[in-house]
C-alpha cells in the first residue's frame, strides 16, 4: 500500500495547489446539505459521441494525413473537432486541461520577474514593413485590409508590437529594467499544409515573452534565467525535453534554441550527443559532419516536436523602433532584447502524443480536465445498493481534500456497465479512476481503483482511498 501511494504521489508534478469551483453544469442532490458543492457529473458535459475511425477521416480528409496519435486520440475522444482545415473546436475538457497548463506557465513566468500583458491580434502592416518582415515573411502571414484600405496581418508573434509599445513610454529608467513581458493569446500562421491537428494548425495559442535588458550582458543573463524556467515547466510536466542549438530564422537575432519532445512523428530532425548532451537542429548542422563540436564524440540522429523557441535579439528591433532607456549616466541607450514562446496547444498535443497507449490518451498528471472520476454501478444490477455508497465518497473526498473541489466527476451514466463506463474512462485517461463494485458491499467497503498512470489496479476501503487522493497534487 505504501509503494502504491508513494509512486501515484510521485506522478503528481509539485504545484501551487490552489481550490477551484466549476463552470459546468453540475447535478444538484437533494439529499446534499446546504452550502455543499454540488456533484459534478458526466451526463451533463457536453461532449461529442465518440469517434469511429471512418468519422474521423470524413472530417479530418485523407486516411494518409491521420497519422498522427494525438491527432487521431483527440478526435476519437471528443477533445477536439475540426472547425477549418488547421482549426479547431477545443471542447470542454481541453480547454480545461489548457487553463491548467497556462496557471503553471504563469508560475514560472511570474516566479522570474514576468508581467503579464495581452495585445491585439490585429497588427498594422507598417510594423511589419520596418522590419521588413512583411516581406520576408511572405504568404505566411494572414493579411487583411480594412474599410479605410489599412493593411493588417493576424499576428503570428509580437516582436514589432512589443518593442513599438516599449518605445512609446520615452522616460524608462534602467532601474526599471530588465523588463519581462509575456502574453498568453491566440496565434495565426497561414500553413500551407496543415497536419497533425493541434501540432501544425493555423490558429493556435502560445506563450510568448519579450524581454528589454540594460546591457548585452545582462540580457545574456535573462536568456539563462528564461531557458532554466522552461526546463523546470517541463520537468513539472514530467515530460523528457532536448534543449538544442537552433536557427534564429525569420525572428533574427544571434542565439536560439529549441526545447524539443523525441517522437517519429516528429517533423525536425535532431542530432544529440550522448556522452555530453550537446543536442542541435540539423538544419544547423553541416550534413557531413557526424562529431559533437563540445567534446568530439559521435552525434546520433533523433526526431523531435519544437514545443518551445528561444531567441537572443540583441538589438535588432529596438533600433529600429528606438526604445531606449536612460542609463545611470543619464544617456538614452537602446534596450538589449529576447523572445521566448511556447506552443500552449502544441504541448497539450505533443504530452498527448508522447504519453499515451495507442488507445487510451495520458495526460501530464498537472494538466489531466479531471483527476477522479468515480463509477458507480449499473441500475438494476445486484451492486445497484452501492450507488449511495459511491455518493457518500464523493462528498467524503470533495469536502476533506481541498485541492479536489472541481477535480472529481461522476459517471452517472448508470444504465451502461461499469465495464463500457471504465472503457471510456481508460480513453480520457482520468488519472484516477474508482469502482464501485461487489466489493463495495462489504464490510468494510472496498473500491477498486485504478492509478491509470502506473497501470496499477487495487482494492482500497474509503479511508485508504482518501489517504491516496490527499497527496495528489493539482495547480
Amino acid at each position: 500500500m505504501e509503494g502504491l501511494l508513494t509512486r501515484c504521489r510521485t506522478l503528481s508534478a509539485l504545484a501551487t495547489c490552489s481550490r477551484q469551483h466549476s463552470r459546468y453544469v453540475t447535478h444538484k442532490c437533494h439529499q446534499c446539505p446546504p452550502g455543499r458543492q454540488p456533484r459534478l457529473v458526466l451526463s451533463h458535459m457536453f461532449q461529442p459521441q465518440n469517434l469511429r475511425e471512418d468519422q474521423v477521416l470524413s472530417l479530418e480528409g485523407r486516411a494518409s494525413e491521420l497519422t498522427c496519435k494525438s491527432q487521431r486520440l483527440m478526435l476519437q475522444v471528443g477533445l477536439i473537432l475540426p472547425a477549418s482545415p488547421g482549426c479547431y473546436h477545443l471542447m470542454p475538457y481541453t480547454v480545461r486541461a489548457m487553463e491548467k497548463l497556462v496557471r503553471v506557465i504563469d508560475q514560472e513566468m511570474q516566479a522570474i520577474g514576468g508581467q503579464k500583458i495581452n495585445m491585439p491580434s490585429l497588427s498594422p502592416a507598417e510594423l511589419w514593413r520596418a522590419t521588413s518582415r512583411w516581406d520576408l515573411m511572405g504568404r505566411e502571414l494572414l493579411r487583411l485590409r480594412d474599410r479605410h484600405g489599412k493593411e493588417y496581418c493576424l499576428g503570428p508573434t509580437h516582436e514589432e508590437a512589443v518593442t513599438a509599445l516599449v518605445a512609446s513610454q520615452k522616460k524608462l529608467s534602467y532601474k526599471q529594467l530588465p523588463l519581462l513581458l509575456y502574453q498568453v493569446t491566440r496565434k495565426f500562421r497561414d500553413e500551407p499544409r496543415p497536419r497533425f491537428g493541434l501540432l501544425r494548425g493555423r490558429e493556435f495559442y502560445m506563450k510568448d515573452m519579450y524581454t528589454f535588458d540594460s546591457s548585452a550582458e545582462a540580457a545574456q543573463e535573462t536568456y539563462g534565467l528564461v531557458c532554466d524556467a522552461y526546463c523546470r515547466l517541463f520537468d513539472r510536466l514530467g515530460l523528457r525535453w532536448l534543449k538544442a542549438r537552433a536557427d534564429v530564422g525569420s525572428i533574427g537575432g544571434t542565439m536560439s534554441h529549441e526545447f524539443q519532445l523525441q517522437v517519429d512523428i516528429g517533423e525536425d530532425r535532431l542530432v544529440v550527443c550522448p556522452s555530453c548532451h550537446f543536442s542541435a537542429n540539423k538544419e544547423i548542422q553541416n550534413l557531413s559532419q557526424n562529431i559533437c563540436p563540445d567534446c568530439q564524440g559521435p552525434l546520433t540522429e533523433t526526431k523531435g516536436i519544437e514545443v518551445g523557441h528561444t531567441f537572443f535579439l540583441g538589438t535588432k528591433y529596438s533600433s529600429i523602433f528606438n526604445a531606449q532607456f536612460t542609463n545611470a549616466h543619464g544617456d538614452p541607450t537602446l534596450a538589449e532584447m529576447g523572445c521566448y514562446g511556447l506552443g500552449v496547444t502544441r504541448i497539450l498535443a505533443a504530452a498527448i502524443e508522447v504519453l499515451s497507449t495507442e488507445d487510451c490518451i495520458r495526460w501530464p498528471s498537472l494538466l489531466a480536465p479531471y483527476q477522479v472520476c468515480l463509477i458507480p454501478p449499473k441500475k438494476g444490477s445486484k451492486e445497484a445498493a452501492a450507488a449511495e455508497i459511491v455518493e457518500h465518497l464523493y462528498d467524503d473526498i470533495t469536502e476533506a481534500v481541498a485541492q479536489l473541489q472541481g477535480e472529481v466527476l461522476l459517471d452517472d451514466r448508470t444504465h451502461l456497465t461499469i465495464g463500457n463506463r471504465l472503457k471510456d474512462a481508460n480513453k480520457l485517461g482520468y488519472p484516477f479512476v474508482i469502482i464501485a463494485g461487489r466489493k463495495a458491499l462489504e464490510d468494510p467497503a472496498r473500491f477498486e481503483v485504478w492509478c491509470q498512470n502506473t497501470g496499477e489496479v487495487v482494492f482500497l476501503t474509503k479511508e485508504g482511498v482518501m489517504e491516496l487522493l490527499t497527496g495528489v497534487r493539482v495547480v
